[in-house]
């Protein structure tokens, strides 16, 4: 139970701060003496941290997603925030999938490799170097927005690249102001969660759960929810810095580790 509620933890803070979960579970569990990746267990502890976003984006799903289907009814609604944001979220989406689909065999293979996860997690640190040296953007969500973002989810399913990083980063670069990359970014994570998870379940068995998983997942879901609100903080004050470095840092060790 105690090696669940760590990696529950992990996972929920590295899922969401800069830092690739993927990589610090693969750590993680080498370093407790799995053999082989627990992809029941991983995809258990994604789908707690997807129940955190979602209620940490409550209000938002709410009133865009209300806002949205609206627009589908009614022409004067395709002027709100909800009409641009649903429709960059489904275009980002289907981009995601377009690329990641392809990878999946890549990823299998990288995912036991400790020295690829060390080398991809200084590509991530390359990229927080880059969001803290950028200057603030002041842009609204606009459909052409989904494509750098659709893009960076799509090559985050590499084992050491931040999902969170790249695609905010992505969102800041394609001129999104910080809060508006935030919230774009995670609110284009749920589908491709739930949808990974779906695609991922028929392919486990419950023989990879390890004992006490449940209390793992809950670790996981309240972990990340606090995470949300550090990342939220990080990003509207170009933190990053600190998240770029501690990335160069365990991809070198990792690197070392697992050469």
């Amino acid at each position: 139970m105690i090696q669940s509620i760590i990696l529950g933890l992990l996972q929920g803070l590295t899922e969401f701060l800069p830092v690739s979960s993927s990589a610090h579970l693969a750590l993680a569990q080498a370093f407790f003496g799995f053999s082989e990746p627990m992809l029941t267990f991983d995809i258990a502890l994604h789908f707690a941290t997807m129940i955190a976003t979602m209620i940490y984006f409550r209000e938002d799903l709410v009133n865009l997603g209300g806002q949205w289907f609206s627009g589908l009814v009614r022409p004067d609604s395709r002027k709100t925030p909800g009409w641009n944001i649903g429709w960059a979220m489904i275009a980002g989406t289907a981009i995601t999938v377009a690329l990641a689909l392809p990878l999946k065999p890549l990823v299998e293979r990288l995912s036991t490799s400790v020295f690829a996860g060390g080398v991809a997690l200084l590509v991530t640190g390359g990229i927080l170097c880059l969001a803290s040296s950028m200057a603030p953007r002041t842009g609204a969500v606009r459909l052409f927005n989904a494509l750098p973002m659709g893009l960076a989810q799509g090559l985050a399913v590499i084992p050491g690249i931040s999902r969170s990083g790249a695609t905010i980063v992505a969102g800041m670069i394609s001129g999104l102001s910080p809060q508006e990359a935030f919230r774009l970014s995670f609110l284009m994570s749920l589908p491709a969660v739930l949808g990974a998870t779906i695609l991922e379940l028929k392919d486990v068995s419950s023989a990879a759960m390890p004992s006490g998983w449940l209390v793992g997942m809950v670790a996981s879901g309240v972990s990340g929810y606090f995470a949300l609100k550090v990342l939220h903080k990080v990003v509207t004050l170009g933190r990053w810095r600190g998240f770029a470095l501690y990335c160069v840092a365990v991809g070198l060790i990792a690197m070392f580790i697992g050469r």
